[in-house]
């Protein structure tokens, strides 16, 4: 009787073992700060285009997992060194950071970019008036000019000596001068055609130069204001010789590290967009849509971010290497950026800024 009471208890302690199973374990999700990736939400929350992403991956993936907030720096050591098992933020694919942990596949494509502070002040526009930009506007309107004077010449130098005088040079500076004063409608009366060609040709003159000032005077508007907020520092191959800034441990810090660059560092990104709107630093190179994202939060219009992008990048989750979950969480991460969702997700968060 003992015997088969002691085999019915072993059958019972045994029955859990064979039904299935384990559950999976709770995983230490490591969260770094980053709008508008990673966010503060209410009520201790956390929000932003990396955390809902993983939200719904896990979800997917029948995953439990339990934030810890850390700084940037610790993210990575944290996953070598087991004390974390997937991370997630802005975390850039690299060949280095690939050395030590492994990366689920990428879903956001992005890359670098530079912001240089908005230069409004009086030297702005006035160094605009010597570009090449502004010398090629005046002088296509001086070619203008002395082509519908040198018409003006041709029929009045015979019939109009007195007002188109008695040389080519004269005659030609003449019409120069009678072709500017028609343009602006200021009309002096000194000059005036008297030839039935050239009043014809200044009837002609009167109504194409209204559209023409027109378009001469927006295309010195638009020269004079982008000139007002441009920088000496046009593209990635203006960085040497500026004073930059940049954020320790990131891929934009990497880059510059690569060029032999030596940027001023600053302990995050805001910080960093506030020397360059002071004045510290010349630019800032940075990932373009956490530049977008943030320069919305500066006073004064903030920053002029340049336009393109260059140092090509991808962001994606990471786990520790060789880790069991890796091909679970990808499998499950490209149902979820193949979704119309994933897309509404990116407009909400990043838009038009």
């Amino acid at each position: 009787m003992r015997s088969l009471l002691l085999a019915l208890l072993c059958l019972l302690l045994a029955a859990p073992l064979k039904a299935g199973e384990p559950p999976l374990p709770v995983l230490r999700v490591g969260l770094a700060e980053v709008p508008p990736f990673v966010m503060r939400g209410e009520e201790g929350g956390w929000r932003g285009i990396s955390v809902e992403l993983w939200e719904q991956v896990a979800e997917l993936a029948g995953l439990r997992f339990q934030y810890q907030p850390m700084t940037f720096e610790e993210l990575l050591p944290a996953l070598e060194q087991g004390r974390l098992d997937v991370a997630v933020g802005a975390l850039t694919m690299t060949a280095e950071r690939e050395r030590t942990v492994d990366f689920s596949h990428p879903y956001y494509h992005t890359g670098l970019a530079i912001a240089v502070s908005r230069d409004s002040s009086l030297w702005g526009a006035l160094r605009s008036l010597f570009s090449w930009q502004f010398l090629s506007l005046v002088l296509g309107l001086a070619a203008i000019l002395l082509t519908v004077g040198t018409v003006f010449w041709f029929f009045e130098r015979k019939h109009n000596r007195a007002q188109f005088g008695e040389t080519p040079a004269e005659g030609l500076g003449n019409g120069f001068w009678l072709a500017a004063v028609t343009m602006t409608t200021v009309g002096y009366g000194d000059k005036a055609p008297v030839t039935l060609g050239g009043r014809l040709v200044a009837l002609i003159w009167m109504f194409s130069a209204l559209v023409m000032v027109s378009t001469f005077t927006a295309a010195i508007t638009s020269t004079l204001t982008v000139g007002s907020l441009r920088s000496d520092i046009q593209g990635p191959n203006d960085l040497r010789g500026a004073r930059l800034a940049s954020v320790p441990h990131t891929a934009s810090a990497s880059y510059l590290e690569h060029l032999r660059i030596r940027p001023n560092h600053y302990p995050d990104l805001l910080s960093a967009m506030r020397a360059v709107q002071a004045g510290e630093v010349d630019a800032l190179v940075y990932d373009r849509p956490l530049l977008l994202y943030r320069n919305a939060e500066l006073p004064n219009g903030g920053l002029t971010i340049l336009p393109g992008t260059f140092e090509n990048q991808s962001y994606a989750f990471a786990v520790s290497s060789e880790s069991p979950y890796r091909e679970l969480i990808s499998r499950q991460l490209l149902r979820v950026i193949g979704s119309p969702h994933w897309q509404a997700l990116l407009d909400g968060y990043l838009g038009e800024r």
